[in-house]
């Protein structure tokens, strides 16, 4: 008996399977999925089993497997053809695509090992004759009981336990048992529908049994979350499953709650602030059949689920569904791959959809499912503040109106939430006398300054050093810092509003476990005034209590080098305007910016999406970019530039000569050239059909796929260019 085995190695030059022979005595538990143990030149390492055969006949020697990993396989029939269809839309290896499904625990890689957690009980085996007042104490708890955690009996009497123990009288029990720790949450009241969530869930409720995708397009506080759990409702009747996905990290707890609340012990989730043996955990409860719902962000996409009769994207417009490195998947692709196998609905859900999806929409393609008034029926006011105006007053940071509207709110025991889309202390150290920038010496952009830790910090590769106090150029000691992060924003608050309490949701206050979820309860319980925060708050949070939003750089995202800035900017300060008023009290949203009349601030203090997106869609046409047409980005990069150079010109003569109506653009310098090191350059291109320029990528993805000098990839539809 043969079997075909993917090794654990992500090297392209070994993108294959490799065939070993099985021993008698692992022949009867052998199956496609599994991993085993093999030995690999003069290494041991670990593979997925792709293929058996039991006729194959082979002129060469094969080496035996060494073990088997699992009992039971790992990868399912779907996730091994899902893994196919991965490297083919990403040009990936095969292995990188299936690694990335899986939890650590269950990846194929050698010396991984994530043990279960037990919990061990004691349980009365026999009667004692004439026992002490503590061992009958214990004694007579376990009969009532049936069963104490081991702890909990020595906590009665340490004593008695270990007398019991010994003399037999009591035995202890191991049992299995999950990490995460079940959320208390009451059951909620049913929320009675109105007309337009009805309809909405009418809609998809009577197309379960058909893949279709629906955008369902609601303003902030519509109470889509609502229209959702409806739909569960009805595919948890058929005894079908379903995965619900955030954007954001950030709003798993609150999410996860709500949905708690509702469907009780029938959810897992999935998501990178839990541990690897969490993450363990949470696949087996979905192996096992244990749960019907999984809730995550983007890798949830490819949870284990059998028997699926939905999926639900929230906030689909979102960027960080899209994976930056390999294997370049986006989670709506993932989606329609899967939903259209089970012949299911997807929706994809959101208050600012994306263009594209948007006008699938308006075409047909997809079907639009609206909903155009807020639940409480109370849509928050937008006032635009200009800046220019505000400093010639003297007030850089805050507006006369955005300060005293905050004064107000701690006056009236209200919320304030602050959005400021830059963490740190400052943007950049600089000489006041020769005006020195410093530098990451590895990515050649300038250093953040972070105070709490007084360095000096890059936000690519991570270099940190210590604040510069004196000009290396001219020695000068006059040094200013620039900008303003939320950090800083934090301590001037603290100066302006010395009795308000305030706290900072960032990268740096998150990366504690359970920080997002703390952060979120304790500002949700009202033990704060003000939340302080990067666009992680922007989106999905739910605080009755808030009444004011401020936005202190809200045309920042405008000036960012990428035909998307404009809609990130509208779906930005649409989204973070949304998290005003959602309770009973008026809501209101202070915008401050230098360019308030930029259709994308405009058309968002009106919620007036149409009329942005008709706006968007003329530039779109002029220039060529999506929906209009699809992008691809070719990206090459080494530590040689000389090299780098060289194949860029290479690839963009071989795309000349084997295309046709594409435009190509580059090879250019991206936005940052240089990472840790490594020198980059891309080639963007725009055309009409895949289908078109599909066969050339393969061909350029080939001749260089073993290139040890000059890597390079290809970004199918990128979300950053």
């Amino acid at each position: 008996m043969f079997v075909e085995v993917l090794i654990e190695i992500k090297a392209k030059q070994v993108d294959k399977t490799f065939t070993y022979s099985v021993p008698k005595e692992y022949q009867e538990d052998m199956h496609v999925g599994i991993r085993v143990l093999v030995p690999f030149g003069k290494k041991q390492l670990e593979g997925f089993v792709l293929k058996m055969d039991y006729q194959k006949e082979v002129d060469y020697p094969v080496k035996d497997i060494l073990s088997l990993v699992d009992k039971e396989p790992v990868l399912n029939e779907e996730m091994l053809e899902l893994g196919i269809f991965l490297k083919k839309k990403t040009f990936s290896t095969l292995i990188s695509c299936y690694q990335s499904m899986l939890p650590t625990a269950l990846k194929a890689k050698k010396n991984t090992t994530i043990s279960k957690k037990y919990n061990t009980y004691i349980v009365l085996k026999k009667e004692l004759e004439n026992p002490t007042a503590k061992q009958l104490l214990l004694i007579n708890k376990l009969k009532e009981k049936g069963r104490l955690l081991k702890k909990d009996a020595k906590e009665i009497s340490l004593y008695a336990y270990k007398t019991l123990m010994d003399k037999n009288i009591i035995e202890e029990e191991m049992e299995e048992c999950y990490r995460l720790e079940e959320m208390n949450t009451k059951i909620d009241k049913k929320v009675i529908l109105n007309e337009e969530q009805m309809k909405a869930v009418k809609e998809v409720t009577s197309n379960l049994h058909t893949f279709t995708p629906y955008v369902l397009f609601g303003v902030t506080g519509s109470g889509k979350t609502e229209v959702y759990m409806h739909i569960l409702e009805n595919v948890l009747k058929e005894n079908k499953e379903a995965i619900v996905l955030v954007p954001e990290i950030s709003l798993t707890p609150q999410f996860v709650s709500t949905f708690k609340a509702r469907f009780q012990s029938k959810i897992a989730i999935l998501h990178s602030a839990l541990s690897d043996g969490e993450k363990y955990d949470e696949w087996r409860k979905i192996t096992r059949k244990e749960v019907s719902i999984v809730i995550g962000a983007r890798s949830a996409i490819f949870a284990p689920l059998t028997n699926l009769g939905c999926i639900i994207i929230d906030e689909e417009h979102s960027s960080t569904y899209k994976q930056e490195n390999t294997p370049r998947y986006h989670a709506i692709d993932i989606a329609l791959y899967r939903a259209k196998k089970y012949n299911i609905p997807l929706i994809l859900g959101s208050a600012t959809p994306s263009i594209e999806n948007y006008t699938k929409a308006k075409l047909g393609k997809y079907h639009l499912l609206t909903l155009k008034k807020r639940v409480n029926c109370n849509m928050p006011e937008v006032t635009l503040v200009d800046m220019k105006e505000s400093i010639k007053c003297g007030n850089r940071l805050f507006s006369k109106e955005l300060y005293q509207k905050i004064v107000d709110r701690l006056e009236k025991k209200e919320q304030t939430i602050l959005l400021l889309n830059r963490r740190g202390y400052a943007t950049i150290i600089s000489c006041n006398d020769c005006g020195h920038v410093e530098k990451c010496p590895y990515c050649d952009i300038p250093l953040t300054y972070h105070k709490t830790s007084n360095t000096e910090r890059c936000h690519y590769c991570g270099y940190g050093r210590g604040k510069m106090t004196s000009c290396p150029d001219c020695g000068s000691s006059e040094i200013n810092q620039f900008g303003l992060g939320t950090q800083r924003l934090e301590e001037e608050m603290n100066k302006l509003f010395p009795q308000a309490r305030i706290v900072r949701m960032d990268v740096d206050t998150t990366s504690k476990k359970g920080a997002h979820q703390q952060i979120i309860e304790d500002f949700g319980n009202g033990k704060y005034d003000i939340l302080i925060g990067t666009q992680m708050i922007a989106k999905g949070l739910d605080f009755p209590n808030v009444t004011l939003v401020g936005v202190l750089n809200g045309d920042a995202t405008l000036n960012i080098p990428d035909f998307r800035s404009g809609e990130r900017t509208y779906q930005l300060l649409s989204q973070v305007a949304g998290r005003s008023g959602r309770g009973e009290k008026k809501g209101e949203v202070i915008i401050q910016a230098f360019n308030i009349d930029h259709y994308s601030i405009e058309t968002a203090k009106y919620h007036d999406y149409e009329k942005f997106y008709k706006e968007e869609m003329n530039i779109r046409k002029k220039l060529h970019y999506p929906p209009y047409c699809y992008l691809s980005l070719i990206k090459i990069q080494s530590k040689d530039d000389t090299k780098l150079e060289k194949i860029s010109i290479q690839i963009r003569k071989y795309l000349e000569q084997n295309t046709s109506h594409v435009i190509i653009l580059g090879p250019s310098n991206p936005t940052i050239p240089k990472v840790n090191t490594i020198y980059y350059k891309q080639i963007l291109l725009k055309y009409k059909k895949l289908e078109d320029i599909f066969k050339t990528f393969q061909d350029i993805y080939e001749q260089y796929k073993l290139n040890k000098d000059v890597l390079v990839e290809i970004d199918l539809n990128p979300m950053k260019i």
